[in-house]
């Protein structure tokens, strides 16, 4: 994403989503404070430069993560993020949670590969109907089974190694990922506003991340970026 200069018709765009607004000055994190261009009825609002400057050092990272053989987590289990992070990392053929993150995803993830490499196989042998020699009730177990398991573990299935990064949106909200990735020093790309604290982001994307039009706006220039 190349350096920009701001101008009006941009700047109105970013407006229209939504990209500037944070949160109420009294939940603004002290270390966001650099970060802040202004404020609308004790909204703190992010500013421009410091958006698209963020969204560009972000984005060069990212592309250099997902070159050929590049592993990339992506999380965002709130309701604004989950169809953006779906669909981007669908299209990329990468892991994502958009549900409930399993503790352990990273700092136990040999425990987490032999249970994705379960459900994958249980998945396989009842979709070919190698599970007929069980019983009914068996079968109906196993079915049940798979069923629970494929809301976790579906979108975990090109999770066959730590990743190289991690990207979140809004770490507060998926702060044991977070959490997880530093312990296991996997650097982590964030969408966050100002409630947020940027200090524990290596890649820190500072945009609205509670409203649908932003985070998509976030990731259609990313997907730009890196020439999906």
């Amino acid at each position: 994403m190349a350096a920009e200069t701001i101008d009006n018709d941009l700047v109105l765009e970013m407006a229209k989503v939504g990209l500037f607004y944070g949160h109420n000055k009294t939940k603004t994190n002290p270390r966001m404070k650099p970060y802040i261009g202004g404020r609308r009825n004790e909204i703190e609002l992010l500013d421009p430069e410091v958006v698209l400057s963020s969204l560009e050092k972000a984005g060069q990272f990212l592309k250099e993560k997902l070159a050929p053989g590049g592993l990339v987590l992506f999380v965002g289990t709130k309701p604004a993020a989950k169809d953006s992070v779906k669909a981007f990392a669908e299209e990329l053929k990468m892991p994502y949670v958009v549900f409930r993150w399993l503790g352990g995803t990273l700092t136990n993830f040999k425990v987490l590969n032999q249970r994705s490499n379960y459900y994958q196989d249980l998945k396989s042998k009842i979709e070919k109907g190698e599970l007929a020699k069980y019983t009914k009730k068996e079968q109906l177990d196993f079915a049940k089974e798979s069923a629970k398991m494929s809301r976790s573990f579906d979108s975990l299935k090109n999770l066959n190694r730590l990743p190289d990064a991690v990207f979140a949106v809004d770490p507060e909200e998926s702060k044991t990922a977070v959490a997880e990735a530093r312990k296991m020093n996997i650097p982590v790309i964030a969408i966050m506003d100002t409630n947020d604290d940027p200090a524990p982001i290596g890649y820190p994307i500072f945009a609205n991340d509670h409203t649908k039009s932003s985070v998509d706006w976030i990731f259609a220039r990313i997907k730009e970026a890196i020439k999906v």
